[in-house]
């Protein structure tokens, strides 16, 4: 039998964490359907073990830089959902009073160094980071979140490269989940495996299966503690599937309907947590009850929260802007 890697007084922390992003983008989903939410809205259902795995391994100090579909990350490493629920409503009580919206978010208290709408954008500040860690001896990680269609702009192999040749401690989380919006995977990348470029840069590589969190927390875990020990960055390929089209609204007819019903009933990082940890009479059902019934009151109320916060104040249009 497969040892579990995470620690058993930390299953619920996993549970909580898949079950709050996946309970939130659920909410954000209907809040954007009913009008509620301006502009495009790309969620992370499907792939939230990705996010719940790396994040129980790093500090609150740690850095991360994230995506265009950013929620799960800012919710794994303990963003305020009220704070990131008003963001995305564009509201003055949001992590960026509003000015960010969905895909432009901060939160450096939390050591989340900002998503963005530029594919692989993530890439150089995630090395600026790094070598600041390194620079200070603060023993800080920086982690840098990307889609497989990042892998294929400049940013990843310069970023990459820098960070090899001066051994920096970040660790590459690719989120593969097999699509870059529209296009499979092998239509734009000939290699099978991301995790293979590593090889190029003289870094340490690994592929794992994205909708596993147990799979997820060891390898980041081992990377992370590689990154922090010195000895430089790794590049980690989580294979996983996003349940939604690529934004709200996506038709998906470029996708295979068994394909999408076979992640979805068989492949689901939820379902496929609760059922090893159901078996292995690990925690008991009751137990994951009360955290998603938790869960939901939170979700609830920062739905809630951000509706009733104010609009920003016409008066302060270029405040804050540089």
């Amino acid at each position: 039998m497969e040892k579990i890697s995470i620690p058993i007084d930390r299953l619920g922390e996993a549970y909580e964490k898949m079950i709050t992003i996946r309970k939130a983008e659920e909410a954000f989903e209907k809040v954007y359907m009913d009008g509620k939410i301006p502009g495009f809205l790309h969620l992370y259902l499907g792939e939230e073990a990705i996010a719940s795995g790396v994040c129980m391994n790093l500090k609150r100090s740690d850095y991360v830089t994230s995506t265009h579909r950013g929620h799960g990350h800012f919710i794994a490493k303990g963003s305020d959902i009220k704070k990131i629920a008003a963001e995305i409503m564009g509201k003055e009580t949001g992590l960026c009073k509003g000015r960010g919206g969905s895909m432009h978010m901060i939160d450096v208290e939390n050591g989340l160094y900002g998503s963005t709408g530029i594919v692989g954008g993530g890439f150089p500040p995630a090395v600026g980071l790094g070598l600041a860690a390194k620079y200070k001896k603060t023993g800080q990680v920086s982690v840098c979140f990307f889609g497989d269609g990042a892998v294929n702009e400049g940013t990843f192999h310069e970023a990459i490269n820098l960070a090899a040749i001066w051994s920096l401690p970040i660790i590459f989380i690719c989120e593969n989940n097999l699509y870059a919006q529209s296009a499979p995977q092998e239509y734009h990348q000939k290699v099978k495996d991301i995790s293979k470029r590593a090889e190029g840069y003289g870094i340490e590589g690994e592929t794992v299966d994205g909708m596993d969190i147990f799979q997820i927390y060891k390898a980041s875990r081992d990377a992370v503690e590689r990154a922090r020990k010195g000895f430089g960055p790794t590049l980690l390929e989580c294979k996983t599937y996003l349940f939604t089209g690529h934004y709200v609204g996506d038709p998906r007819n470029y996708r295979y309907k068994k394909e999408m019903e076979y992640y979805k009933n068989e492949r689901d990082c939820i379902k496929i947590f609760e059922e090893k940890v159901l078996n292995e009479k690990l925690i008991t059902k009751d137990e994951l009850m009360e955290i998603e019934r938790k869960v939901e009151r939170t979700v609830d109320e920062a739905i809630r929260f951000a509706e009733e916060s104010s609009m920003p104040d016409r008066s302060e249009v270029m405040k804050d802007v540089y």
